[in-house]
């Protein structure tokens, strides 16, 4: 029999079928014939076929009968009416005998090693027939001592088998390129980079390669492929937006281990070292176990039901005296929808307020807002996935390879792949190290730049014509004004070149699909809504929207800030983004919640603080905020604090702000729980519990539905999956959503009754109708205005890989081995005309306090611009930072905060305090 040239059928083992264009021959076997198992060492789900090890070996011949070659199914594309033979003998043998050589050079103590019966080599050596070598056994070459150096990897490459896994996991899921292949023919060993240890090479602690390696050459300190565990369980990791899938093994009753399923849509095998590694924290001695009530104005050990009912006692007299808007709550971003969604009904149906807030607030509440003025909904428009099929990606006001890891190293694959990326942001950041374009604008003046963007779009002719004409609104108004605009003076506020912005905005309007990602460098501003509508404006001014590989995509920070807003923890929203204020909608709330529902306006975060001070708030609810550490101006927050006459928190730690509290709440973490998160692409996914809480811990959600049932409000207790029904009744985008349907890998919002859910937003039509082109001038900030002529510097903060936000969960893990204290990034002329030099403690002073920092000298920041982190209550960088918010959204700006700096004698005030301190 002879092929047909035009075939789209092969055969495997005489049997006919039709393969994919492109499709190798071991992925069309794997896909049409899973009987014919074909073995593999150098293969693996997440990286491209290299072809090293021959163990896949299949014959191939043109006819039925003709002669056959062999060759490496993994990379071999399959051929039209080509013959595949899976197992010949021929094939057989020499797989075998591949296996032998392998193991002539393999240290045979499987039965001690920590992956016996769960390492590849084992497997493959089994299903190829070898029960014992042939040839004499050989003197294993490699060095046989351990490299334990490193906090969380190991190696004990005396068990490399040379495939080249770990090298590729490195390159092309990381990007890291820290492991590399040494030495040739006998003499060749994996090496860490300069032929150094894990600890001291530039490795990120990914894991990527341990989970990558066929056998325990490379690994980590839990033995994440030992089979010693008694279940695995899929859940999503509780720090970033992204929403890694993680499987976590469980040992008697504890946490073993974490690995990441290659079948998650949204990290595909891959995470970072804090989804893979720092869960620690979740049975550290610091995780208080027990309700405290503070009595005599110390925190005392009390029952639940002491505490639910002084709390109730306290709250219905306050509400007596005050009224319900002397009560306000604020919700978290790291809880589940279902825990926000309770926590914002718990406010408005049982205390009578809509006092809600949570920390969207204080990250990308300019985002929502914004993206809601210019398209109608605030969410991302696309998904990430969505990287394959675009031709630009510009990033503006973010740092993804350490906020957003898994994403950010899709982004820098993308760039190192000389695709092209446009970086807008003051740091020479590691992505803007490889961008085509970085933009190195002075902070504070996003809007500046982004007009200067608009403004060469349109003066080259370059906007979309049929776009703007069929589906937008505004837009002659709004380009009279851009044009309007003096680029030299634009150029001279921002200190970025004319001719650097112009090359930029050709190249992302002329791309044939570019997509946008912006961080908190654009919302932490005082004109944070304004650079979101005008990053909104670039996108319909060059048709970027309603397909794929386009779109306007934030960066969202915290693992459900996405989900937190979603569930109506806002002030003039309620669940679904309906106007809290409106006597129509509200109607519909009363129905729902069976009684009265407050029309008031209530108080925003940065409100509350104002409120209290004032003496006009007199209680405050906050489940899983450390406001103290992390909200700006601390020394304010903490007289928002002292000044409540009942602070109620819901940690899981004794934190800053739980210091102040009149009573603590011991929450469950997430891997003591269930519900769901939504991510930064609108996906929502299932959390469920991996273990029991703690003694004396209950999940969040739990401790809400008993505080409602307290104070008389009938609520069932915490079921994530009749929760759910509740909001699908009432949050539009959620109505085909069940615990259910979400399955394994999630479903991105709107979703239809039916569980049909939305890829990509705005495809046909925006939420109201068109889209609204919006422009605005360039302001300077209010605190460089004040503060600028004596405070000259500009210090803006960042978050960095190792560590979350305030830190409370990471420093209680190995992370804090890995990065031990936060540091001051200042550049060497502005270390230079202060006489500092590297590690100098740095006396870092604003109008509103100071702190002692260590220096880090570093061409990463520009001349007369610095940046530190504020994940160590050591330092409390917030003392410093400013009371300026955005003028819409009501974001703290962050981002642009005026210091002066000299070289300091200080050293770090510890904060020793412990919960088991307070609990004995």
């Amino acid at each position: 029999m002879t092929y047909n040239k035009v075939s789209t059928l092969a055969f495997i083992n005489g049997s006919p079928h039709e393969y994919l264009p492109g499709e190798t021959i071991l992925g069309f076997v794997r896909r049409v014939e899973k009987s014919a198992d074909i073995p593999t060492l150098c293969d693996a789900p997440n990286l491209e076929p290299f072809g090293s090890c021959r163990v896949c070996s299949v014959e191939v011949g043109l006819t039925e009968n003709g002669p056959r070659r062999t060759m490496a199914s993994c990379h071999t594309p399959v051929t039209p009416g080509s013959f595949i033979y899976t197992d010949s003998e021929k094939v057989k043998r020499l797989r075998k005998n591949i296996i032998e050589l392998v193991l002539t050079d393999h240290p045979l103590d499987c039965l001690t090693c920590e992956v016996n019966n769960n390492c590849e080599l084992q497997t493959v050596a089994a299903k190829v027939g070898v029960r014992k070598v042939r040839y004499p056994e050989g003197k294993n070459h490699l060095d046989r001592s351990k490299d334990l150096s490193h906090p969380y990897m190991t190696s004990d490459l005396s068990k490399c088998i040379n495939c080249f896994r770990c090298v590729r996991a490195c390159d092309e899921v990381q990007g890291q390129m820290v492991l590399s292949m040494a030495g040739r023919g006998f003499d060749s060993r994996i090496i860490k980079g300069a032929d150094v240890s894990f600890f001291e090479s530039e490795c990120v602690s990914c894991g990527a390669c341990a989970q990558a390696c066929p056998t325990s050459a490379i690994s980590d300190v839990f033995e994440s492929k030992s089979v010693a565990y008694d279940s695995k369980v899929r859940t999503v990791c509780t720090y970033c937006g992204v929403g890694c899938n993680l499987e976590v093994a469980v040992a008697i009753g504890k946490v073993k281990s974490i690995q990441a399923p290659y079948n998650a849509e949204v990290n595909q095998g891959h995470t970072c070292l804090k989804g893979r590694f720092a869960f620690s924290f979740y049975e550290h001695p610091d995780r208080i176990t027990t309700p405290l009530i503070r009595k005599d104005g110390v925190l005392t050990p009390a029952s639940w039901e002491e505490a639910y009912g002084f709390i109730a006692q306290k709250l219905t007299e306050i509400k007596a005296t005050h009224g319900p808007d002397a009560i306000a709550g604020i919700s978290s971003a790291r809880c589940t929808n279902e825990e926000n969604y309770l926590m914002q009904k718990f406010i408005r149906a049982v205390i009578g307020t809509n006092n809600i807030d949570c920390c969207a607030r204080v990250c990308h509440s300019p985002t929502a807002l914004g993206m809601q003025r210019a398209f109608g909904t605030g969410a991302a428009t696309n998904s990430i996935e969505d990287l394959k099929h675009t031709d630009c990606i510009m990033v503006i006001g973010a740092n993804p390879t350490d906020g957003h890891p898994v994403t950010g190293a899709k982004f820098k694959q993308f760039a190192m792949k000389g695709k092209t990326t446009i970086v807008i942001d003051p740091r020479r950041t590691e992505l803007a190290r490889y961008a085509t374009y970085h933009l190195p604008l002075r902070p504070g003046t996003n809007v500046a730049l982004l007009n200067m963007m608009l403004y060469y779009i349109i003066s080259e002719g370059l906007e979309d014509k049929s776009f703007i004409e069929k589906r937008t609104e505004g837009y002659r108004e709004f380009s009279d004004h851009i044009l309007a605009l003096d680029m030299d003076e634009h150029a001279d506020i921002t200190g970025v070149s004319k001719e650097l912005v112009r090359d930029a905005a050709i190249a992302y309007a002329k791309a044939p699909n570019a997509m946008s990602f912006h961080g908190l460098g654009v919302t932490e501003h005082s004109q944070g809504t304004f650079t979101v509508m005008l990053i909104s404006d670039l996108a319909m001014i060059t048709g970027n929207i309603g397909r794929k590989g386009v779109g306007v995509n934030p960066l969202r920070g915290q693992n459900n800030v996405q989900g937190a807003a979603d569930m109506g923890c806002q002030p003039h929203q309620g669940a679904g983004y309906l106007n809290a204020y409106d006597p129509e909608i509200n109607r519909k709330y009363e129905e729902h919640y069976r009684t009265r529902i407050p029309l008031g306006k209530g108080y925003k975060i940065p409100e509350m603080f104002e409120a209290s001070i004032d003496g006009k708030l007199k209680a405050l609810w906050l489940m899983g905020e450390d406001v103290v550490q992390t909200d700006p101006n601390t020394q304010k927050v903490i007289r928002a604090m002292e000044n409540l006459d009942l602070l109620v928190v819901q940690e899981l730690f004794l934190t800053e702000t739980a210091k102040y509290a009149t009573v603590i709440l011991p929450g469950a973490s997430f891997l003591e729980k269930s519900g769901t998160y939504t991510n930064g692409e609108r996906r929502i996914q299932r959390v469920q519990k991996v273990v029991e809480p703690l003694p004396g811990t209950k999940a969040d959600g739990q401790i809400i539905c008993d505080i409602m049932n307290v104070m008389g409000y009938s609520q069932c207790d915490y079921d994530p999956a009749e929760i759910l029904k509740e909001i699908a009744v009432i949050v539009p985008f959620f109505a085909g959503v069940t615990w259910e349907n979400l399955g394994t890998l999630g479903l991105q919002w709107p979703v239809m009754p039916g569980g049909t859910d939305t890829k990509i937003l705005h495809t046909d039509t925006f939420k109201n109708g068109k889209g609204k082109f919006h422009h605005f001038d360039w302001v300077e900030s209010q605190e460089i205005v004040d503060h600028g002529k004596d405070y000259p510097y500009i210090i803006t903060t960042n978050r960095e890989l190792e560590h979350y936000n305030a830190g409370t969960m990471t420093r209680r893990t190995g992370n804090v081995k890995i990065l031990t204290e936060d540091v001051l990034m200042i550049h060497p002329d502005d270390a230079a005309r202060h006489g500092i030099a590297e590690g100098d403690m740095v006396c870092v002073e604003s109008p509103r306090g100071k702190v002692d920092i260590k220096a880090r000298i570093t061409d990463e920041v520009r001349p007369g611009v610095l940046s530190s982190t504020f994940h160590f209550p050591e330092i409390m960088l917030n003392n410093i930072t400013s009371d300026v918010h955005d003028s819409e959204a009501k974001c703290p700006e962050y981002k642009v905060v005026a210091v002066r700096i000299r070289k300091s004698k200080g050293k770090y005030k510890e904060s020793k305090t412990s919960v088991n301190q307070l609990q004995n």
